[in-house]
């Protein structure tokens, strides 16, 4: 379908002159300012954090895997008891260095910080490492770490709501040795009233963590798409192990792949948000103080209560938007830990899609699941469709849209690269008000075509549903320090772009005016 539209056509000159104003002010932080007036609070929690002076030393500068082509790093590795904390609770970090080395850990929040990325917290240590166990294969390939913590965290009153890295670093012994880096993880929550609550899709970082040597959902040995293998949160994230090597991943999960771009982005503009993980949506109570629910990046293993959840935000007036591919895709159920610690361990359950051909499909080639969702086009506007593998431009369907307001883009324009590598398609024709605001052509191994939709619908009080349909939606946000531009399927995003931003700034300023927390 897109591939029908004219390649050839320009942005408009206002347009052209709007963005190359922007990068001559405030390209070098990778963050052109939105056309257009924010709508929250300018005095926000999120505006008075990000007055605080940011770190320039943040990122990891030394990572070495055990192996090339390996996914882990032996020589400091760690991860933490819990995936979401409040500030006032504790969390423990595990860390393992082998050989046994000190090392200490500098804790930073993520952020704008004037363009910096990050703000440094506090530094723990230095601590007296040791090699840890890798832990046994257990029933279902289940690598399941029981390392001792090296220290307990409880988290300060004042640590705002946000995803906070741990940055790892052996301390050397000798002046000519070399210390070496890697990442832990964690979520500080809260449940205040926000605009805006971003949820972070770990669930889906851990289904595609492989540590320590190829052990994920995708490596059952009964085949990839099965319902075969359990993965813990109890265990470090490994190298990220698609599309791109980003020695960043090292411990961070898909954070600063996928979604830390995003949430530059929204504390760059002021934006009131707040932060969960997947496993802070089992029930809708946290979300519903909020105007606006953000699923980001890709965000394709939910337990059914977030559906569930999700559904409920809906129906009460939160506006809710996906801007992520392949979401809502498995059902991934949540059990405990072996030390009895609540949603730590999950698995590919059955996939969503009721009987939508996609997931009877899925059933025959890869079953019996357990478990089928419902038919998630009926929430997020789009569904799952096979291929769903792909990369392609975001062409433009209903230019009069006000979601295109100020963007000045006509029907058949299109943000090269921006769709990928995975999208959603075919929305259910019986959904009452949807409209497909975008749409076209993405290419599964540069061969094999398939359509991806762009939509939105209206919820039942004054609110709505959209969908952008790709993961690579923040790649035309931002370029924050400590990120990388992915590829996929021989097309790529090519970074931060107005009409992006404008895009995004019009749906969440049109939610925050009309949502009632």
């Amino acid at each position: 379908m897109g591939d029908l539209y004219d390649m050839g056509r320009r942005w408009p000159r206002r347009t052209f002159l709007q963005a190359t104003a922007t990068v001559g002010s405030l390209g070098w932080l990778g963050i052109p300012a939105v056309v257009g007036q924010v709508a929250s609070r300018p005095d926000n929690p999120v505006v008075r954090e990000n007055q605080k002076p940011g770190s320039t030393d943040w990122q990891l500068t030394r990572v070495r895997l055990e192996k090339p082509g390996g996914l882990r790093s032996q020589w400091i590795e760690g991860y933490c008891t819990r995936q979401s904390v409040s500030a006032g609770e504790s969390i423990d970090i595990c860390v393992s260095t082998d050989p046994p080395r000190r090392f200490q850990i500098e804790i930073f929040r993520t952020g704008y910080y004037g363009g910096c990325g990050a703000r440094h917290m506090t530094t723990l240590g230095p601590f007296s490492g040791r090699a840890q166990p890798v832990p046994p294969v257990g029933p279902r390939r289940l690598r399941e770490c029981r390392w001792e913590p090296c220290v307990s965290l409880k988290i300060p009153e004042d640590w705002l709501s946000g995803v906070y890295l741990g940055r790892l670093t052996t301390l050397p012994e000798r002046p000519d040795e070399p210390y070496w880096q890697s990442y832990v993880i964690f979520i500080v929550k809260d449940d205040r009233p926000a605009d805006i609550l971003f949820q972070c899709s770990d669930n889906t970082w851990q289904c595609y963590n492989q540590w320590p040597d190829g052990y994920s959902v995708y490596t059952a040995p009964e085949g990839t798409q099965g319902p075969w293998a359990d993965v813990s949160f109890d265990r470090p994230y490994a190298s990220y192990p698609q599309i791109y090597d980003n020695p960043q991943s090292v411990g961070s999960g898909e954070w600063l792949c996928f979604e830390f771009p995003f949430a530059y982005w929204l504390e760059s503009q002021g934006y009131d948000v707040t932060y969960c993980s997947n496993s802070d949506m089992l029930s809708p109570e946290r979300a519903l103080k909020c105007k606006v629910f953000l699923s980001v990046g890709h965000d394709e293993y939910w337990d059914i209560r977030q559906f569930q959840s999700v559904v409920a935000l809906r129906d009460a007036g939160v506006s809710v938007m996906f801007f992520s591919g392949n979401a809502v895709c498995w059902v991934s159920p949540y059990r405990e830990s072996s030390s009895g610690v609540p949603n730590r361990i999950i698995f590919r359950g059955g996939p969503y899609g009721g009987d939508y051909r996609w997931a009877v499909l899925r059933e025959r080639e890869h079953g019996p699941f357990p478990h089928r969702g419902p038919d998630e086009g009926y929430l997020i506007g789009a569904r799952n469709v096979e291929p769903v593998n792909g990369g392609g431009d975001w062409v433009v369907q209903q230019p009069e849209h006000w979601i295109f307001e100020g963007t000045e883009m006509r029907r058949g324009d299109r943000i090269p690269g921006l769709v990928g590598w995975e999208f959603h398609g075919d929305p259910p024709s019986d959904l009452p008000g949807l409209e497909i605001v975008a749409g076209g052509t993405a290419w599964h191994g540069g061969t094999q075509p398939q359509t991806w939709t762009a939509t939105i619908y209206p919820g039942p009080r004054n609110n709505f549903v959209f969908n952008a349909s790709t993961i690579f939606w923040c790649q035309g946000l931002a370029s924050p320090p400590g990120h990388m531009l992915p590829w996929s399927h021989w097309s790529r995003p090519h970074g931060p772009d107005v009409r992006v931003q404008r895009i995004t700034a019009n749906l969440l300023n049109r939610a925050i005016r009309a949502g009632t927390p």
